[in-house]
């Protein structure tokens, strides 16, 4: 059998598992670049770029949260629709530690522990989402329907 040329992450073994179809894409990976740099690189909106964002609550407990690449998540919409006092971004240390990846490629998907995911509901009327692969410079493409796995929890969080 063939090696495959994109890298066998724990989230690429997830997607496995769970028979999820997906297209791997390698792009080169710009430190600081975020979501506009594999847009650029695929010829796709930003906005079906999606970027796992690893957040802390006030209890110091992990959660994961799914946004548009081109939009930002309001940490204090978030905790007011979670009936929580404060929402942070995770340190990417503390970050790692809970998913054994690094920041930039954080995927979902095969995390260390089971966080629990958001994902703002916009996300699932577009046709494709490009999601971490669980590697720097790699994306998955995958039918938003296919985060089912994750038992997310859609919220409306978005902003400019």
């Amino acid at each position: 059998m063939a090696k495959p040329d994109y890298p066998i992450t724990p989230a690429i073994r997830f997607l496995r598992e769970h028979n999820i179809a997906f297209e791997p894409k390698l792009y080169p990976y710009v430190e600081h670049g975020g979501t506009a740099v594999p847009a650029q690189h695929f010829g796709v909106d930003e906005h079906a770029v999606v970027k796992t964002i690893v957040l802390e609550n006030d209890k110091k407990q992990g959660l994961i949260c799914i946004m548009h690449g081109d939009k930002h998540i309001s940490t204090r919409n978030l905790a007011r629709e979670l009936g929580m006092k404060h929402i942070e971004p995770a340190q990417p240390n503390q970050a790692n530690k809970w998913t054994g990846y690094l920041v930039g490629g954080t995927s979902p998907f095969g995390t260390k522990t089971a966080l629990p995911v958001y994902v703002e509901e916009s996300i699932y009327a577009l046709p494709t989402i490009y999601v971490n692969g669980g590697k720097r410079g790699f994306l998955v493409a995958i039918a938003p329907q296919d985060l089912a796995p994750l038992n997310p929890t859609s919220v409306h969080v978005a902003t400019e």
